[in-house]
């Protein structure tokens, strides 16, 4: 969406006085965004917000497009038919399992596409109208395009990095160089010290340090950052990409773009403190660049000893669960890998049918980004009302017959809770430890979670490891309950 505007508004520099349409439909895209927001807050109004997006979208882009003089307008429509057509293809085909590293892959589109924006003004300010009577460029106008693009570089790098560590390119390790701090505050203060000279110097030279620093620091800012804290990553590179897209909004002054922006921004930003929030991560930390961050936390580390735990079976979990009264489901990123969401309905489906209360714990960090079983679970028809987030269900594990873990591990770790030395200690988890009974389904007793520490909950006492693929498992459970 961010792209596409940023594509199509380069066209509008330069008119600073708009007739009152098109001020009116800037408005009206204003506020689908801003209802677009609104609906993407919940499962259920999902569709609904996408579709205020699109519309709010094509009505920023059209008025762009049919109130300004532009270069070709053939070529621009086909720029965006091509861009649409890549984005419908890779929507329709990409697996939910790749969902994170789609989304941050994206974001680095957005990134780049504002420094290719900012440079393109930088070298033909005539075109986007941001000259002065002495045919420099006005200094507001060079602070917003150096903003714009260090934003924008940062974004790119710092997103390409997460793609990496995301689709499992790259280690999900923190990867921590010596004085990282020093050399990121100290590359921070060159770049902002450099957007304050641009004022005074438009030297080539200074936009290309500015671009190359930032293009750095967005690359330094993310690769001490463990895959514990990931999805913090993704939201706040999402936040960036919006802050990046205001700030070109002010230099080709097209007032679309800036709401878009800082939409986008500000709610990134404040997903962003929320996941810290919930991740008892400090929100200045995550974004300096993992401060106090240790190779302790690595995710794929061997599980720390070998310890008695007993082996259940889906004969085991069906009768136990069909005897119950109260069983609570309590999905991961396993889940998503196998795409067991659909058996996992069936189950509970079959399960309520023989009187047993059936809920779902969804965590704010279950997965690799905010709100990815929460999707999973939409699209197998899971019931809205039987979703649950961690403080509304907490409580209820104590009365639990069965807690069902299927493909989690962090979020029902309790050293979380225990173990000060612990990368995940006073992370908010699941008291999956005082239920009944526990079916933890994974598919070997050798991983760990992604946060690379061994979990207690396998070896206690009321704890039965299913080891298989997820999906399966559920299938099999979903067998033996029909008989």
């Amino acid at each position: 969406m961010r792209f596409a505007l940023l594509s199509a508004a380069a066209a509008e520099a330069g008119h600073l006085a708009v007739p009152a349409w098109v001020a009116l439909a800037y408005l009206v895209s204003g506020v689908l965004f801003i209802l677009a927001l609104r609906g993407l807050s919940s499962p259920a109004t999902s569709q609904a917000g996408n579709r205020y997006g699109m519309i709010g979208m094509t009505i920023a882009v059209a008025t762009t497009l049919v109130t300004h003089e532009v270069a070709s307008l053939p070529e621009i429509v086909g720029a965006l038919a091509i861009g649409g057509g890549i984005g419908w293809f890779i929507a329709r085909k990409i697996a939910m399992t790749d969902m994170p590293q789609l989304v941050a892959a994206f974001h680095s589109l957005v990134g780049l596409a504002a420094v290719l924006v900012g440079l393109a003004a930088y070298l033909n300010p005539e075109a986007f109208g941001i000259t002065g009577a002495d045919g420099l460029i006005e200094p507001q106008s060079r602070i917003e395009m150096g903003l714009g693009i260090a934003i924008g570089a940062i974004t790119f790098s710092g997103s390409v990095i997460a793609f990496l560590k995301l689709a499992g390119k790259m280690s999900g390790s923190p990867i921590l160089l010596p004085g990282r701090h020093v050399l990121n505050l100290g590359t921070l203060v060159a770049i902002l010290g450099l957007v304050g000279y641009f004022t005074q110097d438009q030297s080539g030279w200074v936009i290309a340090t500015i671009t190359i620093l930032s293009f750095l620091i967005g690359f330094l800012l993310i690769i001490p950052i463990g895959g514990a804290d990931m999805p913090v990553v993704v939201s706040m590179l999402n936040s960036y990409s919006g802050w990046a897209a205001a700030a070109m909004g002010f230099t080709l002054h097209n007032t679309a773009m800036i709401i878009t922006g800082a939409l986008v921004g500000s709610s990134g930003a404040i997903l962003s403190y929320i996941m810290c929030k919930a991740m008892n991560r400090g929100f200045l930390s995550v974004i300096a660049g993992g401060f106090g961050a240790d190779a302790g936390g690595a995710s794929g580390g061997p599980a720390k000893e070998q310890r008695p735990w007993k082996r259940g079976s889906a004969e085991d979990a069906a009768y136990m669960m069909k005897q119950a009264e109260s069983v609570i489901i309590i999905p991961g990123y396993g889940m998503a890998v196998s795409q067991a969401q659909h058996a996992l309905r069936e189950m509970a489906d079959t399960l309520k049918k023989e009187g047993v209360s059936v809920k779902y714990a969804i965590h704010p960090v279950a997965g690799r980004m905010p709100g990815h079983m929460n999707v999973l679970l939409a699209e197998a028809n899971v019931p809205y009302d039987e979703v649950f987030e961690l403080e509304d269900i907490n409580s209820e594990f104590a009365q639990a017959d069965v807690a069902f873990i299927i493909g989690a591990n962090d979020v029902v770790n309790p050293a979380a809770k225990t173990d000060k030395s612990s990368p995940i200690y006073g992370m908010p988890v699941f008291d999956v430890d005082k239920a009944k009974t526990i079916f933890f389904v994974k598919r070997s007793m050798g991983g760990v979670g992604y946060a690379g520490v061994d979990n207690d909950v396998f070896y206690m006492d009321q704890t039965m490891m299913l080891l298989a693929d997820a999906k399966k498992m559920v299938e099999d459970i979903v067998k033996a309950l029909a008989h």
